[in-house]
């Protein structure tokens, strides 16, 4: 699609939580720093496996956060209070993989912790549709449902490891290569077909429905393939039909995640821009008998790729002397601004500064200059 048109990091992430304030979702605040084993215990679960590490006064490790949802999900108590629906705006710090620097990264996401039905999902996942809708005018959000996928594996012989590497080709959508390995893995060759013919599934949900279906071998993969169905009718009755996909290539850690999971990407950007999923198994292993269900905006990503369509940076320059004085430099700006008008003050133009409209001091009066 052409003509599409990106948010700046620092637009996108007013129109964001905007939004999640308009659904019930309340700002969660926290600390830059958390002790080094919470993510040293779950470093299967981290984008990275590099963590900014130092020691307090006390001689105690702590580390730069390098993931958000970690840090809610430890601080949050179950209870009778619950549901909780949390959203952030947080910097977290990773390492990036082609440079291998480290980087302080935004993000802007929600949690909802509580109990999940179709409901909530259905809540979930068409605010991340708003929020690829409020960053970008070209979108698209691809859904999949582990249950579905670790429903095909159930039927296989396979180790833990074997089905680690099994999912990273399915990933990667390497058919070929998916067949050549679950060959050697003594699996049905019936399985391997629908193993293989899984990692192609991708594209509009009606038509991949379809195909979906011919691969279902049990109860559980029937039950996650329904409950795909049910969220894309909510989807589609709301106008997002369109919005959305099914790709069973998405595949995260299922030792944290569990259910739907998904992904958002932007016309432009070569990038995931937004991240998410339920993740039952992170709340029970970190002791909490609860449900959980969110995502992540990455929006220090949209910076890289925002171009400005105004060629202008300010609507006004006021110019004024040493002979001018202060009140009526103050009065004159305030008159433009009473206007509507964004202005910068200066006592010399700055060739930098592209303005629409150029002003000086006259007679105590701002004075357009043609």
């Amino acid at each position: 699609m052409n003509g599409f048109c990106i948010e700046s990091g620092e637009n996108a992430v007013l129109k964001l939580t905007n939004l999640y304030e308009k659904y019930g979702y309340g700002k969660f605040k926290m600390s830059k720093f958390e002790e080094y084993d919470l993510y040293a215990e779950n470093k299967s679960f981290l984008k990275s496996e590099n963590v900014i590490t130092f020691s307090d006064l006390s001689g105690k490790l702590l580390a730069l956060k390098p993931d958000v949802t970690l840090s809610i999900v430890k601080n949050v108590k179950s209870s009778a209070q619950m549901p909780y629906k949390l959203y952030y705006n947080e910097k977290v710090y990773r390492v990036l993989r082609e440079s291998k620097d480290y980087k302080e990264i935004t993000q802007v996401g929600l949690e909802y912790i509580g109990q999940i039905d179709l409901y909530t999902v259905f809540e979930v996942l068409s605010l991340a549709v708003q929020s690829l809708k409020a960053v970008s005018t070209s979108y698209i959000l691809d859904i999949s449902n582990l249950r579905f996928i670790n429903g095909l594996l159930d039927e296989t012989p396979l180790s833990a490891a074997q089905r680690e590497k099994i999912c990273e080709l399915i990933s990667h959508r390497s058919a070929h290569e998916l067949q050549a390995y679950c060959s050697q893995c003594d699996i049905k060759t019936a399985l391997i077909s629908k193993i293989s013919a899984l990692s192609g599934i991708y594209g509009s949900f009606e038509k991949a429905l379809t195909l979906a279906r011919g691969l279902v071998v049990n109860k559980s993969m029937s039950e996650a393939l329904t409950e795909l169905e049910k969220v894309y009718e909510l989807l589609k009755g709301f106008g997002m039909g369109e919005c959305v996909n099914l790709d069973f290539s998405i595949v995260n850690d299922v030792s944290y995640y569990n259910g739907i999971i998904f992904q958002g990407f932007i016309e432009g950007v070569p990038a995931v821009v937004l991240s998410g999923g339920r993740y039952d198994n992170l709340l029970k292993k970190l002791g909490k008998d609860s449900q959980a269900i969110g995502f992540a905006v990455y929006t220090d990503i949209l910076d890289s790729y925002f171009v400005s369509d105004d060629p202008y940076d300010i609507d006004c320059v006021l110019l004024y002397s040493d002979n001018d004085d202060a009140f009526s430099v103050g009065k004159a700006a305030a008159a433009i601004l009473s206007k509507g008008k964004s202005i910068s003050v200066q006592k010399n133009i700055v060739k930098d500064i592209k303005a629409k409209q150029y002003y000086r001091i006259k007679n105590r009066e701002a004075v357009e200059i043609v």
